[in-house]
């Protein structure tokens, strides 16, 4: 469902991707792994078609995202939805105008059906009947659920989450991977995870990989990356201060 290959990108002397190989099966929940400035966000905006790499192609469902106008691109990004780590919500708009707001752009729906519609997807993740209410009015987990009805609201084939526990305390963390690991059963959505949070990578993951120096050094299931006998892997997973990684700035190399 995604894939990419041999993937790098530069912004001047930074080198952020250096040959990155990513493949996401149709219906995976796949959780990349790194630390801070290692271009884990870089690869979720190649994947969405809002960054072009200096070298290697990406795909999503088969289509190379560097061949397609932009009329085509725009309908491929339709495919997505996206929880963003602060879950960007729109402070002049109600609760259930955030949540259509991708229907509202894209499609001819009236603005009962919309309401409609996000009135359904709130109730899924267990905001029933707050519509009305106003983001400023929320607390962080509940913003964070107003940002998944909104990422399903347009029954997305894929679900890019960034950072989606950040933030929050650990039993409100462990609500939203209840609510990642819902809707990968219930909706049959390909998901792709950027976290530190390795207690939330290890329950929502089919699949983790682990980048590093601009390379996926590593994939494997939840079992095998706490087995693996890479160090670069032990360390990150352990959060241990000893080891090859030092001060988290190897892109700078």
């Amino acid at each position: 469902m995604i894939k990419l290959e041999e993937v790098y990108k530069s912004f001047g002397d930074n080198h952020v991707l250096r040959g990155a190989n990513l493949h996401v099966k149709r219906g995976e929940s796949l959780v990349v792994i790194g630390g801070s400035g290692t271009g884990k966000s870089v690869i979720l905006k190649h994947v969405i078609g809002l960054l072009s790499p200096d070298q290697g192609k990406v795909f999503i469902d088969g289509q190379e995202l560097g061949s397609l106008k932009e009329k085509d691109l725009n309908q491929t990004r339709q495919k997505f939805g996206m929880l963003f780590q602060g879950a960007a919500l729109f402070d002049s708009l109600s609760v259930w105008e955030n949540v259509g707001f991708g229907l509202l752009e894209h499609t001819g729906l009236s603005k009962e059906e919309i309401r409609e519609i996000a009135g359904k997807k709130l109730a899924m993740v267990g905001l029933h009947g707050i519509g009305d209410m106003n983001p400023a009015d929320l607390s962080g987990g509940m913003k964070k659920r107003v940002g998944l009805a909104r990422a399903i609201a347009m029954e997305p084939q894929i679900i890019l989450y960034d950072e989606p526990t950040t933030g929050l305390d650990p039993i409100m963390s462990d609500v939203i991977n209840d609510l990642i690991l819902e809707m990968k059963h219930k909706l049959q959505i390909t998901s792709l995870t950027i976290t530190h949070d390795m207690k939330s990578a290890y329950k929502i993951a089919d699949r983790i990989a682990m980048l590093y120096k601009g390379k996926i050094i590593e994939v494997g299931t939840p079992k095998e990356i706490q087995n693996s006998s890479n160090p670069i892997v032990q360390q990150f997973i352990t959060g241990s201060a000893v080891g090859p990684i030092t001060d988290g700035k190897e892109n700078k190399e």
